[in-house]
């Protein structure tokens, strides 16, 4: 007899998107470098080397253009780690809520 399969839907819509907290920041992706590591322009007015962390590698795939949550480095405050991906719908939300500018997805989209 084969094994019943579970059913994986997709409750993206439900789900609130992160807000950026203490020592956190969102950016706009800039370019992609290799090695799993990208260019980012971040609201606080940075361009940062960013690292994918192996827990995302192959489960989150990035775009020029993307907006993600990054962690910056203490030691070195031009890198950082990615945190999250933003999807377009939750990016709409960030922008609703007063947390991501308008203007900054309109400067970022210059860039690529």
């Amino acid at each position: 007899m084969p094994k019943k399969r579970k059913k994986r839907g997709y409750e993206e819509s439900a789900k609130e998107p992160p807000i950026p907290g203490e020592g956190e920041v969102l950016c706009g992706v800039i370019r992609l470098v290799g090695g799993d590591h990208l260019i980012a322009k971040c609201l606080d007015g940075e361009d940062r080397m960013i690292r994918i962390p192996g827990r995302m590698r192959r489960r989150v795939w990035m775009r020029e253009g993307d907006i993600i949550l990054v962690v910056p480095w203490d030691f070195n405050p031009k890198k950082g780690d990615v945190i999250y991906r933003y999807a377009r719908s939750e990016v709409q939300k960030l922008i609703e809520k007063g947390v991501l500018p308008q203007e900054f997805l309109e400067a970022l989209s210059e860039f690529i």
